[in-house]
């Protein structure tokens, strides 16, 4: 994998390189600032770009604009968003831009050395990897949608497609079968009118319009 870092804090930029150089993970360009993420997805077409939100010159979103931004460079470029908050705004704009290849991950909460880099994977591969508390804050906003014909078991199991996990992890974590769950993805397929696509790009899909009626509700 060829990974681009975003990151303007040297010690922590220094700190992503050195922890994927040892799981055997290219890192093409490492910069600071939004501009030249964006000159670097040009030079280098990543297989992602991890992603900073706080940049210079504001530190506010300058990062999670520059993924963006970034996205429309390379169509479809997978982007990790590391951040210290969830910012709402340019967070949803992400994850509705019609592709999979996403994830918003808190720092704080990056504390498992594999369970980062099984991350970093999977957006790398067009899946999602979302952290549940940036999920809580944006189902808080109105609801009134498709989800709503969901049961709350199916709405359980949609919030934990969207932080990545498997069919296995999901069973393990609600404490059913896996059958139950294969039962109750296809139920959430059914009634958000997903077409009859690959299983993998229907829980993209999934997960995107999930992600996409909660927050714009």
């Amino acid at each position: 994998m060829r990974v681009v870092i975003a990151e303007d804090a040297a010690l922590v930029r220094a700190g992503l390189e050195r922890l994927l150089a040892d799981a055997g993970i290219s890192t093409v360009a490492a910069v600071d600032n939004g501009a030249d993420l964006l000159a670097a997805v040009r030079d280098h077409r990543p297989d992602l770009a991890l992603v900073d939100v706080r940049m210079p010159p504001t530190y506010t979103a300058e990062g999670l604009s520059a993924a963006l931004h970034a996205r429309e460079i390379v169509p479809g470029l997978p982007v990790l968003v590391l951040s210290q908050y969830v910012e709402e705004t340019y967070a949803v704009e992400l994850f509705t831009g019609g592709a999979g290849g996403v994830g918003y991950l808190l720092k704080e909460r990056v504390a498992d050395v594999d369970e980062f880099l099984d991350a970093m994977r999977r957006v790398a591969g067009g899946g999602t990897a979302i952290d549940q508390q940036v999920i809580a804050q944006l189902m808080a906003r109105r609801a009134g949608s498709p989800l709503d014909r969901l049961s709350e078991r199916e709405a359980e199991v949609l919030r934990l497609m969207a932080q990545g996990l498997s069919n296995t992890a999901i069973a393990r974590s609600l404490v059913v079968s896996h059958g139950a769950v294969e039962k109750h993805i296809g139920n959430i397929f059914a009634k958000l009118d997903l077409p009859g696509d690959a299983e993998e790009h229907r829980r993209v899909r999934a997960v995107l319009t999930y992600l996409d009626r909660r927050a714009m509700g």
